[in-house]
């Protein structure tokens, strides 16, 4: 180590040593209304552009719920896109974030009836006939254990997607992915005693359709119909009573990869709100390097 007093030239010096320069004349203008805008030139520009915005905006929201905790505050990330017409050269992206400013001031709350006004105001402000947004945020909820009580907090990525079209009105899609146990039949069946269970990720997609209320909750409806059809549900706080009922549970309801999207598309199927849905599912494997995957898609 070198213990030298150093004689340090000027922090203005320094900059200059490392490339700053001294600013030179400026003739542009500096008042906005003086400044060409160069996105809103009018001129044939061959093409329409279906989807042109920002996206991977992060930004705390309020989120409300029926399971407890029934509001929380959470980090969102958003992406918001319009389209524009052939003879527009581009939008202005700062009129996206002008307006999720306008609403983080006024308490942004992730509902549906909030997001449909977001996206009909934000058409207005970048004087389009369409507009999207889409945002994924952790939700958390309580979960107690089975036998012991003992709460503690578990969390799932939710999923919104809204379009505005001034013709068309709106088109609302929701989705949830969980995590939930899933128990091997096949090696319950094949085993002289114990069976592998792996940890699943259930991914769902849906369409709202008009006999959606606001005060039904698609975020635990989502969960109940991945968890209810598992093998067993994920707890944050397990005792040694609560361990024993689950892995009871786990072997009591075996699941295939392929039984888990039939058994909650069922569910889906049977809410009336949802007009449209996908199911995934994605098993870890316990025994194998591969994940287990299925799928299905239906509309009614």
């Amino acid at each position: 180590m070198n213990n030298e007093k150093l004689i340090l030239p000027s922090k203005e010096e320094r900059h200059k040593l490392f490339g700053s320069v001294v600013p030179g004349a400026k003739s542009k203008p500096t008042e906005k209304k003086g400044m060409p805008d160069l996105q809103n030139v009018r001129k044939d520009f061959l093409f329409q552009i279906n989807s042109v915005g920002i996206s991977n905006v992060k930004h705390p929201v309020k989120v409300t719920s029926t399971l407890l905790p029934n509001e929380q505050t959470t980090i969102a990330t958003f992406s918001f896109t319009s389209k524009i017409p052939v003879n527009q050269k581009g939008t202005n992206m700062s009129r996206f974030t002008e307006q999720l400013q306008l609403y983080y001031n006024q308490g942004f709350n992730l509902s549906i009836s909030t997001l449909h006004d977001f996206l009909r105001e934000l058409a207005t402000r970048l004087e389009q006939e369409n507009a999207v947004l889409e945002v994924t945020f952790p939700w958390f909820y309580e979960r107690k254990g089975p036998a012991s009580g003992i709460s503690g907090l578990n969390h799932s990525e939710a999923y919104m997607k809204v379009e505005f079209d001034v013709k068309g009105g709106y088109k609302t899609e929701v989705g949830l992915t969980c995590t939930v146990t899933t128990l091997c039949p096949c090696s319950k069946e094949i085993s002289e005693y114990s069976a592998h269970n792996q940890r699943g990720y259930i991914k769902m997609r849906a369409e709202l359709d008009d006999r959606f209320v606001q005060e039904e909750d698609w975020k635990e409806a989502l969960l109940h119909a991945a968890e209810s059809n598992a093998s067993a549900m994920i707890h944050p706080v397990l005792k040694r009573p609560d361990e024993k009922m689950v892995t009871e549970s786990a072997y009591e309801n075996p699941r295939f990869v392929e039984d888990m999207v039939r058994l909650v598309a069922a569910d889906l199927y049977e809410l009336d709100f949802f007009s449209a849905f996908e199911v995934e599912c994605r098993n870890e494997e316990s025994i194998h390097l591969h994940d287990a995957i299925a799928s299905v898609a239906f509309r009614k």
